[in-house]
C-alpha cells in the first residue's frame, strides 16, 4: 500500500483497464472517483509508455459524473466559455484562477452548506434562499478581487502599466464581471423555477 506521503500509482493498460498498484487490483473510474472524494491522492501512468495521464483520467471521471442524472455541476454557459478560453491570450491565467476559486469555495463550503440546508428547510423561494445565493455572488466578487491583487503582486508587468491603460481594462473587466453575474442570476432564476415545480402544492 502507498504511504500517506506518496500518491498511489494507477496504471492504465491498452485495454483501458486501470490497475491500482497499492491494492494490487483492477479498478474502475467510479472507484477512482471515490478515492478522490475520500481525499486519497493518486497518479495515473500509461502502462506501455510510462507517460503520466492523470489529467485525462480525471477529465474522464468528470465526464462520467456529468452524465449521471441530477449530478451535473458544470453549467452549459460555463462550458462554452471554457472552450472559448482555449487558444486565447488569457488561457494561461484560467487554471490559476479556477484553482484559486475552488480553494476558496472548499474552505467556505461548511458555511454555504449550512445556508443551503437552512434555505431548503423553509421554502425554495423564501429569503434564506436568496440570501444564500447573494452570499455566493459576494464571494465570487471577493475571489475575483483577491485574484486580481495576487496577479498584480506577482506579475512583473502589472506595476509598469500606465494608469491610463489600466482604466479601459478595468472597465472591460467590470463589464465582463456584470455579464457573468447576469448569467449567474439567470441560471439561479431557472433553478428557482424548477424548485417551485418540485415543491409540494397546497
Amino acid at each position: 500500500m502507498a504511504n500517506d506521503k506518496q500518491p498511489t500509482t494507477i496504471k492504465k493498460y491498452a485495454n483501458r483497464r486501470l490497475y491500482n498498484t497499492g491494492t494490487s487490483a483492477y479498478v474502475t473510474l467510479e472507484d477512482l472517483a471515490e478515492m478522490v472524494k475520500k481525499g486519497e491522492d493518486f497518479v495515473v501512468y500509461d502502462a506501455k509508455t510510462g507517460e503520466e495521464i492523470t489529467r485525462s483520467v480525471l477529465t474522464q471521471i468528470i465526464f462520467e459524473q456529468e452524465g449521471k442524472n441530477g449530478q451535473s455541476l458544470l453549467p452549459i454557459a460555463f462550458l462554452r466559455q471554457l472552450i472559448r478560453f482555449y487558444g486565447d491570450s488569457i488561457q494561461m491565467l484560467v487554471p490559476s484562477y479556477l484553482e484559486f476559486t475552488i480553494d476558496k469555495l472548499t474552505s467556505d463550503q461548511h458555511k454555504f452548506r449550512e445556508q443551503f440546508e437552512a434555505a431548503l428547510g423553509v421554502s425554495p423561494l423564501t429569503a434564506p434562499t436568496r440570501q444564500m445565493f447573494g452570499s455566493l455572488e459576494e464571494q465570487t466578487r471577493k475571489n475575483m478581487a483577491l485574484f486580481s491583487q495576487a496577479l498584480t503582486m506577482f506579475s512583473p508587468f502589472a506595476a509598469a502599466k500606465p494608469a491610463a491603460e489600466a482604466e479601459p481594462s478595468g472597465a472591460a473587466g467590470e463589464g465582463s464581471g456584470k455579464a457573468d453575474l447576469d448569467e449567474m442570476k439567470r441560471q439561479l432564476d431557472e433553478m428557482q423555477k424548477r424548485l417551485e415545480q418540485l415543491a409540494p402544492k397546497e
